[in-house]
């Protein structure tokens, strides 16, 4: 059975950050495959103040190109309307449906997935991956499902009645933002190092986000 990571985002743009974490979730996870999926219309951001979905499918595109077990999933981009994670996971699934799905995402999004449609299905779905900070305090299932997880401390994950796990996995702490990089774009600053170089050579021959101002 092949094992399939699933890394949503805008990826606007996509940076050094994510790429590093991305490689810890693999080698940690043993994934096989490590799909990013971009997001066109996204449900909890301001889609208007979001860089051209061309120019950030080609961004990725250049930032994956060289690395044999990452790969660009356009589902979201391709599918109208606004893109929820768990219509993603479903279609996954569908497509693939001898893979074991890992739904990757961060702390922070993780702390308001009550809110997220259809949350306590993601779970049953696939295992789920939250990317936390080294010291920071031990998470567990959001209460609205706890009872339906029982912590495994042999394998130091949550399992899920269905078979599938929660697992919360600190990964290196590097400081890079794409608010930062948009804001260095938009004062003229070199972005050298807090991207991969294809992409800083992207940015600067169409000149994103020089033209919008301070970060949104």
């Amino acid at each position: 059975m092949r094992h399939i990571g699933l890394f949503g985002g805008t990826f606007d743009p996509v940076h050094l950050a994510h790429l590093r974490t991305a490689e810890e979730v693999r080698e940690a996870r043993a994934l096989d495959r490590l799909e990013f999926v971009l997001s066109a219309i996204p449900p909890h951001k301001d889609a208007d103040a979001l860089e051209s979905v061309e120019h950030r499918r080609r961004m990725l595109e250049l930032a994956l190109a060289d690395h044999p077990h990452f790969a660009l999933n356009p589902i979201e981009i391709e599918r109208p309307g606004r893109s929820y994670s768990i219509d993603t996971i479903r279609a996954c699934r569908a497509a693939d449906p001898q893979a074991r799905f890992t739904f990757i995402l961060g702390a922070d999004a993780f702390a308001e997935i009550e809110s997220w449609k259809d949350f306590p299905e993601i779970f049953a779905a696939c295992d789920v991956c939250v990317i936390s900070r080294p010291g920071a305090v031990a998470m567990q299932p959001p209460i609205a499902v706890q009872n339906v997880f029982c912590y495994d401390s042999d394998r130091r994950v949550y399992a899920h009645v269905s078979g599938t796990s929660l697992v919360f996995l600190a990964v290196t702490a590097l400081m890079i933002s794409a608010s930062d990089i948009r804001r260095r774009c938009a004062l003229g600053l070199s972005i050298r190092y807090l991207v991969p170089a294809t992409v800083d050579a992207y940015i600067g021959e169409h000149r994103l986000y020089r033209g919008r101002g301070m970060a949104h």
